[in-house]
């Protein structure tokens, strides 16, 4: 029976390692016995009983930290976890995202998810309103960003960032001599190869629409953060389109703007041409959907579409339909 209740004891105390500590929480002999007993509640466990589990923990191979804190107390945290917090927001992500889950059915998978890590890293995965897979090619870099600005979410901090260019070789230059500018944030979106941070400005913040930013850093400035329905801001901002996919060459008038936007939008690696001082040629692979040609149309005069045929058919014929609309 001793050996019943000894092993019964060595689970339960091995769940709260798993769920209660990680490298920002740790817990003393005290608490241990505390949390013991309230799995166990007629656990008669005593100091010496609980660093002889502990002992037992640590000879089966989990992996216990001993920490001595000031004025000599020792507390323990089990760190080691299957994934790193960012690796499961990389596993939520496209969970959120799948458009043929059903709700209730994402509630439940995101909460076994949550159950990989320690109940206080679990409370920092994020609940995005959409999300998209995605390659980032600043992966290290990204990965590192999305980790803390969920952590600035969580925590309700303020974001300090700061704007840039891509010139034509595909160099990133900041603006406005590295100025650095604060927002409330409100959510990370996946969207197009993409996270988009979508926050209030606080220089602007009677505006009513959140705005776009990246390149980013977190403060420890606070704020209250208010509920708001980025639904519709979303939808409209990020929503995309299927269609078939086909090689499409588009020549654009040569000058800042139209640079970030066409990167923004293809990544980093698409194929941009210089052809002269006024023009450079783009080349990709795109969807021939009704979101390109949009995005197309949106550009006006600054764009010429080379190929493919279609595409150009296509973009006449909505001019033509515009002209007879305005007509």
């Amino acid at each position: 029976m001793s050996e019943i209740k000894t092993g019964m004891r060595l689970l339960a105390l091995q769940k709260v390692f798993l769920r209660e500590t990680d490298e920002n929480h740790q817990l003393s002999i005290k608490e241990l016995i505390e949390k013991l007993r309230l799995e166990i509640p007629d656990c008669t466990a005593d100091a010496k009983a609980v660093k002889r589990y502990i002992h037992t923990l640590q000879e089966a191979g989990i992996d216990i930290i001993e920490n001595v804190e000031k004025f000599g107390e020792k507390k323990y945290s089990h760190q080691a976890r299957l994934f790193e917090s960012y690796q499961l927001r990389l596993l939520v992500d496209p969970i959120l995202s799948a458009r043929f889950i059903t709700e209730e059915e994402k509630k439940n998978i995101i909460q076994n998810v949550k159950k990989l890590t320690s109940e206080h890293i679990a409370k920092t995965l994020p609940d995005p309103i959409v999300y998209h897979q995605s390659i980032n090619q600043e992966y290290q870099l990204i990965k590192l960003h999305i980790d803390q600005i969920h952590e600035a979410l969580s925590e309700s901090k303020m974001i300090t960032f700061q704007y840039g260019d891509w010139g034509i070789e595909k160099e990133f230059k900041l603006r406005h001599n590295g100025k650095l500018y604060q927002i409330k944030p409100h959510a990370l979106i996946w969207e197009s190869d993409f996270y988009y941070l979508i926050g209030d400005d606080v220089k602007y913040s009677d505006e009513k629409n959140p705005r776009n930013y990246r390149y980013v850093t977190i403060t420890e400035d606070k704020f209250t953060q208010k509920r708001t329905n980025l639904s519709t801001y979303v939808q409209n901002s990020f929503h995309m389109f299927g269609g078939q996919d086909e090689w499409i060459t588009l020549k654009f008038k040569l000058n800042q703007s139209i640079l970030n936007g066409v990167i923004d939008k293809f990544g980093i690696d698409v194929d941009l041409r210089k052809v002269d001082d006024e023009y450079f040629l783009l080349k990709a692979k795109a969807k021939l959907s009704q979101g390109l040609k949009g995005w197309i149309l949106a550009w006006g005069s600054q764009v010429e579409i080379l190929s493919p045929q279609k595409l150009i058919d296509e973009i006449k014929d909505e001019f033509q339909k515009m002209r007879t609309l305005y007509k």
